[in-house]
This record gives C-alpha cells, structure tokens and sequence, in this order.
C-alpha cells in the first residue's frame, strides 16, 4: 500500500485553483458563438448527445431539450449525432 501525503499546515498545500461558483449560479452560455438546433423529425432519442455533452446542459427527452444558458456550443453533440438531427447555426449578435 501507498504511503499518503500528509500536510501539517495549510500553507503546505500545493496551489490550486478555487472556483469561482457553481454554473448554477453562472451562466456559461454567453459567449458561445453557435449553437445547436434539435430537429425532432430527425431525433430518434438515442441520447447520445447527453452522454457526450461536457456541459451536461442536455436533458433526456424526445427530442432532447439543450439549455443554452449553459451551452457553449462545442458541437460535440452535433458531431456525435447518429442521425444528424442536431446542426449548428449561428448565433445572433
């Protein structure tokens, strides 16, 4: 087994960053320069999109409901789609 690290004091502990908040409280959303449209024709609610989304601001349903407040609009979800039933446009200034 491992020795663990022991820290005596406070000041003993390496920097790190501390968060600023929760993205509950911060909306992360705006500065997003695309964004994802869901087209529900196509959707087969597979979800492939909420298990790959990194913001996790994707919720289950059919079609899948994309909170932009949260999106950054990285397209992983777009890119992943088996059927291509989420595109990209841009976002309006």
């Amino acid at each position: 087994m491992a020795d663990k690290i022991k820290f005596r004091h406070l000041g003993d502990l390496p920097p790190m960053t501390i968060s600023s908040g929760s993205m509950l409280v911060f909306k992360t959303g705006g500065w997003r320069s695309v964004r994802p449209i869901v087209d529900a024709e196509k959707c087969t609610a597979c979800m492939i999109c909420w298990k790959f989304c990194p913001e996790v601001c994707i919720t289950p349903g059919e079609p899948p409901v994309i909170d932009l407040d949260y999106c950054k609009g990285c397209g992983i979800c777009a890119e992943e789609c088996p059927t291509g039933a989420i595109t990209l446009i841009e976002e309006d200034k």
